[in-house]
């Protein structure tokens, strides 16, 4: 069966789907990763007051973790009924939901005005902007991975995961921007309010944007066969279901790809904050700003990894991103410690290039992993389980070990393992490179599907 991408130069072809599916993830990044910047260098003073500066960041952390619990139930929500009635709807509800708990963020009354209050306030807005994510991811990369072509897949389906370092660049730069020109009495008053509520303008842009795409025509596809079928009197079950009885092996490697990538990630942008300003007593414009320059490089190279997955296979790729993570681990933090800020920005640029190597052939990797019609599901629930076992954690933890052992050492050896189990993955799972999405797997089981018994 030929593949039913669309064509590039028509007006409603693969650039403008990637176009659109990179505005709306870099708004949903934005919002997401603000309140981890958030988290390390205000929420810790405003919504958790501790004696202990390194107390107080982890609880806030804690809330932050809290954005990652809920991603899964985002991730199968959000599946379900993607796999149902497409993508592009689901996209749209996940935008809307990201971007209301962000603004409403801004407006939060703090621990000094409601006391215990404030806190549960902010929590309960984290745990929609973690279930609006949860839902974000798959459908974003599976609208351009359905749309594109096999033979150059892995570069247009990498330009949504770009949105991950251009929502950060942004979160990043704003904060930089008013850490520059507002004293730190004015930016803990009310400064920082000012990027959660500039989430409201983004979320329009985004909007209209967003609902101008056309649906998946792969979907669509397949959408038309299941109406087919359930004219025949056959019913197909829940795709979460048909997942968990048939797609384990390909959660679980969908699982160990992600691990590295998520720990690496959440260690190099957000544990950095708290490294460079509460370990080394640095000012937070030189962790701010290195971040900066990491994620303007990690942005523009991160297709160009997805472009290289596509000649030479997503395995290699990614084993080169893990491997070379794992030994980075320990000169990261030694870098950090020159105290340097262009010596800890380029600890913070080479680190997150490696981890672009796994990041950027991750989408069409995973969404090469399943069957159109648990594609969403599928792909979501994999991702978002690595994000509680990654990304949650790895803050947490990274932060744990440094109030115990006093030592950057812990965390480098941490980082490492985590890079390594996703080398081991990749190692043993099935390159998929160049398969027909259109295609189910002739690999996989037939699903499941339940009698529809006709009245006599």
């Amino acid at each position: 069966m030929a593949s039913t991408a669309v064509d590039p130069k028509a007006p409603s072809g693969i650039r403008r789907i990637v176009a659109a599916s990179l505005i709306g993830t870099t708004i949903e990044w934005y919002d997401f990763f603000l309140y981890g910047s958030a988290a390390a260098l205000v929420f810790n003073t405003l919504f958790f007051p501790s004696s202990d500066p390194l107390v107080g960041t982890m609880l806030a952390f804690l809330t932050y973790a809290v954005g990652f619990v809920a991603r899964p139930l985002g991730g199968i929500v959000f599946g379900h009924f993607g796999d149902r009635t497409g993508r592009k709807k689901l996209l749209v509800l996940s935008l809307l939901m990201m971007g209301g708990a962000t603004f409403a963020m801004g407006l939060l009354p703090t621990h000094a005005s409601i006391g215990v209050g404030a806190p549960i306030l902010l929590t309960l807005l984290r745990l929609i902007q973690g279930f609006a994510l949860g839902g974000e991811w798959g459908g974003a990369v599976l609208l351009v991975s359905e749309h594109g072509g096999d033979k150059h897949r892995g570069f247009w389906a990498s330009w949504p995961q770009a949105g991950a370092p251009g929502g950060n660049l942004l979160a990043t730069g704003v904060l930089a921007l008013l850490a520059a020109v507002q004293s730190d009495e004015a930016f803990l008053a009310w400064g920082w309010r000012i990027p959660f509520l500039l989430s409201g303008v983004l979320v329009v842009i985004g909007l209209w944007i967003r609902i101008s795409v056309s649906e998946s025509p792969v979907f669509l596809e397949a959408q038309r066969k299941a109406e087919a079928e359930a004219a025949a009197g056959v019913r197909e079950k829940a795709p979460v279901v048909q997942v968990l009885r048939t797609g384990r092996r390909q959660v679980l490697t969908a699982i160990g790809t992600r691990l590295g990538e998520n720990v690496s990630y959440y260690i190099l942008t957000a544990f950095l904050l708290v490294y460079v300003t509460a370990h080394l007593g640095l000012p937070k414009s030189d962790a701010l700003n290195a971040v900066l320059i990491g994620s303007a490089v990690h942005f523009l190279t991160i297709p160009l990894w997805g472009a290289l997955s596509d000649r030479i296979g997503r395995r290699p790729v990614t084993l080169i991103g893990a491997v070379g993570m794992a030994g980075w681990a320990f000169a990261f933090f030694a870098l950090l410690d020159s105290r340097s800020f262009p010596v800890i920005a380029l600890a913070v640029t080479v680190g997150l290039l490696l981890h672009g190597a796994m990041y950027g052939p991750q989408a069409a990797f995973i969404s090469e992993m399943f069957d159109t019609k648990v594609r969403y599901s599928g792909a979501s629930m994999g991702s978002q389980l690595a994000s509680i076992i990654g990304g949650a954690l790895a803050p947490i933890i990274a932060v744990e070990l440094l109030k115990d052992y006093d030592s950057s050492v812990p965390v480098s050896l941490y980082l490492c393992l985590a890079a390594l189990v996703t080398a081991l993955t990749v190692l043993v799972a099935k390159e998929t490179r160049g398969r027909d999405l259109a295609e189910d797997s002739p690999a996989a089981p037939a699903p499941e599907v339940l009698p529809v018994c006709s009245a006599p």
